[in-house]
């Protein structure tokens, strides 16, 4: 099947996004940690983090636009600090149904049955079942002109990792520390290495 613009513009909204959205292949599943400034904590399911640099170690995650009613942006634009927790295959039913539209001031955590966690010195929540978890100071935020999406680049600051699940070479192997993946919007998928492979050079045998 081959479609091009027109066919891509007449398809119904919602499956134009179910559609488009799997055609990137399998992404990471994070939840977002926030808290507002009353202190009420909010939990969001992502899949759009991507490495942007490691000197400083840089993460950005491309968040919908404001009208989308998005606590987490509000949270992160006001606070300056968030986390963020892979989603594992014990809870990852409980972390997709963080995507509903709950009231301001609702906890998703309480409403999905995750438990927060608190690191001492970092203010927002982390997830205490995810094995995971990444804690980000806000460095930039760039609202997208092309669709008015967000653009939010944080450093990380804090990280904890399983360290059974460290390399040699430093490189985290994120199936053994249970981490999973999702493709769309709403198939999740479990993780199996295929082997490493080494720096590629010309030459090189492969």
């Amino acid at each position: 099947m081959i479609l091009n613009s027109d066919d891509l513009g007449s398809m119904e909204r919602r499956y134009r996004a179910a559609f488009v959205n799997s055609l990137s292949g399998f992404k990471a599943a994070n939840l977002v940690g926030t808290r507002d400034a009353t202190g009420n904590c909010n939990l969001a399911i992502m899949s759009s983090a991507v490495h942007l640099g490691s000197h400083p170690p840089l993460l950005a995650l491309v968040m919908r636009p404001d009208d989308a009613g998005q606590h987490t942006l509000a949270n992160i634009l006001d606070s300056g600090v968030y986390s963020l927790n892979h989603v594992g295959e014990t809870f990852f039913a409980a972390a997709h149904q963080t995507a509903a539209r709950y009231p301001r001031g609702t906890s998703e955590f309480n409403e999905v049955g995750l438990t927060p966690l608190f690191e001492a010195g970092f203010p927002a929540p982390f997830v205490a079942e995810s094995s995971i978890r990444i804690g980000l100071e806000l460095r930039e935020h760039q609202k997208l002109a092309i669709n008015g999406t967000n653009l939010v680049i944080g450093e990380i600051v804090l990280v904890a990792v399983p360290g059974d699940s460290i390399h040699a070479d430093g490189s985290v192997d994120i199936a053994a520390a249970g981490t999973i993946t999702v493709s769309g919007l709403d198939s999740y998928h479990r993780v199996q290495a295929l082997g490493r492979q080494p720096y590629a050079k010309p030459g090189a045998g492969w």
